[in-house]
């Protein structure tokens, strides 16, 4: 393992932490994080490609447009579930900034493994706050709801979903993120 490669990781284990840490306290993720975070992924990638090795000055920008694609994906991945109101801005970016550390097929990886793990800690929470039976009654009409605009009816009013609380997303996007990383890495094989 190069040692740029380590610095890569702790760079971005660094980052991640620092939004988890002020979602958990916050319950959202400041944006200066989030650009500090895409502004030093763009600079690394002028020097270093995903793997952390160096790259030709005639191979730089290819990886910074890589690095790009990977926060776009990053965006594009989670930006239905910001306009389906089922998570905040703060997460849709900072998966965006995941997305440019570590390029697009391995943020692809790190949405999947994210959803999986925001499930478990939805369900963890809602066990341990007591509102189970509330939340199941949420993605009940939230289904009858998008089975209902998918046929042309009108959607069911909002006031049948009540909120159950918010969760730090941020911890399931770490989680996420260090399992696509082991994937990656072959470690995880799927």
């Amino acid at each position: 393992m190069s040692l740029m490669l380590v610095f890569n990781l702790l760079m971005l284990s660094s980052l991640i932490a620092g939004a988890v840490v002020y979602d958990i306290r916050c319950r959202r993720i400041p944006n200066r994080l989030v650009l500090t975070g895409i502004v030093i992924g763009l600079f690394v990638r002028t020097f270093w490609d995903f793997n952390g090795e160096s790259v030709s000055m005639s191979q730089s920008l290819a990886v910074v447009v890589s690095a790009a694609m990977g926060g776009l994906s990053g965006l594009f991945l989670f930006l239905p579930f910001y306009a389906l109101r089922t998570m905040g801005a703060g997460d849709v970016k900072l998966l965006a900034m995941v997305g440019v550390w570590v390029g697009s097929q391995t943020v692809f990886w790190a949405a999947v493994f994210t959803l999986a793990a925001g499930g478990v800690l939805a369900l963890a929470f809602a066990l341990y706050s007591g509102v189970l039976r509330q939340v199941l009654q949420n993605v009940q009409a939230m289904v009858m709801s998008t089975t209902a605009r998918m046929q042309g009816a009108p959607a069911l009013p909002r006031s049948t979903i009540q909120t159950t609380g918010r969760l730090p997303y941020a911890v399931a996007i770490a989680c996420g993120t260090s399992l696509a990383l082991v994937h990656r890495a072959g470690w995880l094989p799927l």
